[in-house]
């Protein structure tokens, strides 16, 4: 194999690590944080942009740590039905995913730097719990994602707190009276970014609930105690419509309870959609059909997002 071609594979190789398909998690919190801001009066685009790119880097540094993780500890092995790990697999060494691993979670530190220096302590705190989390999903003595803690860490990381986080930064830069608060500026932490967070919440959570049935008979072979081999097919399931329930209702609240227009239940144009990836994840166990369901799952959360954000924008 040539030198070029050796190098078009590395990099096909790195990609397949960082899971692109995984990234509308990252993206759809700033969607809706930046909805909301601009609604309230409180946009801030330079701390939004940061704030992407901070969620994007916590995402891939996770994505890492799992590949690696998984793979040391024999999680994944060559039967899983999943996208294809890349230290499972021999593409790429241990070592270098490992130190990519840290790496992507300096880089995120460095972009978080500024991100403090806007919204102060609470954010400095949020920073460190999100690194400290994104490692801990797969490795360190108890991991998240072995103890069927994975799809609480991703509700509240990926959701609430990106969500949250992303509104607070935006609105501390607006309100606050100098840079680094040391505490919680007002206005800046609200109810209505609490039930926006929700619908992010929930379809980011259903991306690794989908993950989980699938791969739910080689987890409990390796020993992995996902949420899905703990409570079994039919409650997983449950879990997945219960989550996006709580996505399509989150919107009706900014509608009757809040006074937003109409225009906030945009979102419910893609119920069409999502009712056909329910109807796959219901039925359906394999990997030839739940590695699309997780894809269409990821473009739903994303979807979603910018509709829902679209609305508030009314």
């Amino acid at each position: 194999m040539s030198d070029v071609a050796t190098e078009h594979s590395r990099r096909e190789a790195w990609w397949m690590a960082a899971r692109p398909h995984t990234l509308p998690a990252a993206a759809a919190p700033i969607f809706v944080g930046v909805g909301l801001a601009v609604h309230e009066s409180k946009f801030a685009a330079l701390p939004a942009l940061a704030a992407f790119v901070g969620a994007a880097l916590i995402q891939i540094g996770t994505n890492f740590a799992n590949d690696y993780y998984d793979a040391v500890k024999g999680v994944d092995t060559d039967e899983r039905k999943g996208f294809t790990r890349v230290t499972q697999s021999g593409l790429i060494a241990p070592a270098e995913v490992k130190r990519a691993m840290y790496l992507t979670f300096a880089i995120a530190i460095l972009v978080g730097v500024y991100l403090v220096y806007v919204g102060g302590l609470p954010i400095l705190l949020i920073g460190l719990a999100s690194v400290v989390s994104g490692i801990a999903y797969a490795g360190g003595p108890f991991p998240l994602g072995s103890n069927g803690l994975g799809d609480l860490f991703v509700f509240l990381f990926f959701g609430v707190i990106a969500v949250m986080g992303t509104f607070y930064v935006q609105a501390a830069a607006v309100v606050a009276a100098a840079p680094f608060p040391m505490g919680i500026p007002e206005g800046t932490v609200t109810l209505a970014a609490f039930v926006a967070s929700l619908p992010v919440a929930a379809i980011s959570t259903n991306i690794l609930v989908v993950n989980n049935i699938r791969d739910l008979e080689t987890d409990k072979e390796a020993g992995k105690q996902t949420l899905a081999v703990i409570i079994g097919y039919g409650a997983s399931r449950a879990e997945y419509v219960g989550m996006l329930a709580l996505a399509y209702l989150a919107p009706f609240w900014f509608w009757l309870e809040a006074g937003y227009s109409p225009a906030v239940l945009l979102p419910l144009v893609t119920l069409p959609y999502a009712a056909k990836i329910t109807q796959t994840v219901l039925s359906d166990t394999s990997g030839e059909a739940l590695n699309p369901a997780l894809e269409q799952t990821g473009k739903l959360l994303a979807g979603h997002s910018v509709l829902f954000a679209l609305g508030m924008l009314v």
